[in-house]
């Protein structure tokens, strides 16, 4: 099957360098959500990331964003597109769930074989089982949903609900009321386990988050104009976070109409405001402040921190210890910031970047192909 559409919209091609500085921020949110639940929480900045886990959704808004920019009313066979995606995420995931289990072995934690080929095979996310889900690098679970995103991507692209912008409406409406009816049919799921798998890992859960992300990519690209401002999205989504504050407070995570699963499955239409405005800013040439050097290097090496974060967290905690003082927990904060962005940074030059250009070259390439598409954005 090829990836092929008429092109709309003269924005063909242009680079949203916003995007990639959104990216950063977004795997800031999750990290310092690792960082509050795990080593302990600071006050006002863990109240307001205590749920920063929904910058996954923002990311899955974003790959479908991203992925209806780059190659809606292009010609790519399905096979040159899967395999680059395949280069883009595999190999970091594999380094990733590499040192994932080397740090488990090291701090004498138990591995579960099946878990580790089911995150290498990027399917756990499909099985309501801890130790599937968790298995080899926990944060790689989300890498499971990407996949089933890629897989689906080119038949998506085919289908009438995203031809029309009458049509591209209804769809984004049909998704929010469908992510609400999901967060409430939370209230007849006894098992907490299957619960938080069916609401929070499920891909098909997960995929209605990405085709939101499609339908305003392409809305985007045909000359959508946001109704929200960036300033104003970005208002939005702060405003969402604080609304969490006194719901967490009140409601314990363990209960299904606490904000857990509800931050992740109702913000999707925030992010997709957020990321149509950021690049509608790029597109009309305005500053952003995302676009600046600095944040597309941090941008560029989010992908590689997400994966990396939380094995650093694990093992600065194994050697010192839960910090017992404010004090204590702000240096461990920092220490751990510093050095799993650092690693990042290598991993993102020495390993994620390089293997990603061999992968793509020695795999199957499009016909009399003038320029890579997938590079055109940003990378998801």
């Amino acid at each position: 099957m090829d990836i092929a559409r008429p092109a709309g919209g003269a924005g063909r091609h242009r680079r949203l360098p916003s995007l990639t500085g959104l990216r950063f921020w977004a795997a800031l949110t999750v990290v310092l959500y690792h960082l509050s639940r795990q080593a302990g929480p600071l006050p006002v900045v863990s109240d307001l990331t205590w749920y920063g886990r929904s910058g996954v959704t923002f990311f899955f808004v974003l790959s479908g964003f991203v992925l209806a920019w780059t190659y809606e009313g292009i010609r790519v066979p399905a096979k040159v597109f899967l395999w680059r995606r395949f280069a883009r995420i595999w190999p970091m995931l594999a380094v990733s769930v590499a040192a994932s289990v080397a740090v488990w072995y090291a701090v004498g934690t138990p591995v579960s074989l099946k878990g580790v080929a089911a995150t290498l095979l990027m399917l756990n996310a499909w099985v309501p089982d801890r130790q599937i889900l968790s298995g080899g690098n926990p944060a790689a679970w989300s890498l499971s949903d990407e996949a089933w995103f890629y897989a689906v991507f080119p038949l998506l692209l085919t289908l009438p609900f995203l031809r029309t912008a009458r049509r591209r409406a209804g769809t984004a409406i049909v998704v929010c009321v469908a992510s609400a009816g999901i967060w409430l049919a939370g209230s007849v799921m006894t098992d907490s386990l299957v619960r938080q798998w069916a609401l929070d890992y499920f891909p098909p859960t997960r995929t209605l988050q990405f085709v939101l992300g499609v339908a305003a990519g392409i809305a985007v690209k045909r000359g959508w104009r946001p109704p929200v401002p960036l300033s104003g999205a970005v208002v939005l989504v702060l405003a969402w976070q604080a609304v969490l504050v006194p719901w967490s407070h009140a409601v314990p995570d363990s209960l299904w109409y606490s904000p857990y699963s509800a931050s992740q499955l109702l913000s999707a239409p925030l992010f997709a405001a957020l990321v149509a405005a950021a690049a509608h800013s790029d597109l009309g040439q305005r500053r952003t402040g995302l676009a600046a050097p600095w944040m597309i290097r941090l941008g560029n090496w989010s992908f590689a921190w997400y994966l990396l974060h939380e094995i650093v967290l694990r093992l600065l905690l194994d050697m010192t210890g839960s910090p017992q003082t404010t004090a204590g927990l702000a240096a461990f904060w920092a220490a751990v910031l510093a050095v799993s962005l650092a690693l990042s940074g290598v991993a993102y030059h020495y390993v994620e970047h390089p293997l990603e250009r061999l992968l793509r070259r020695v795999g199957p390439q499009t016909p009399k192909q003038r320029h890579s598409p997938a590079e055109s954005v940003t990378s998801t």
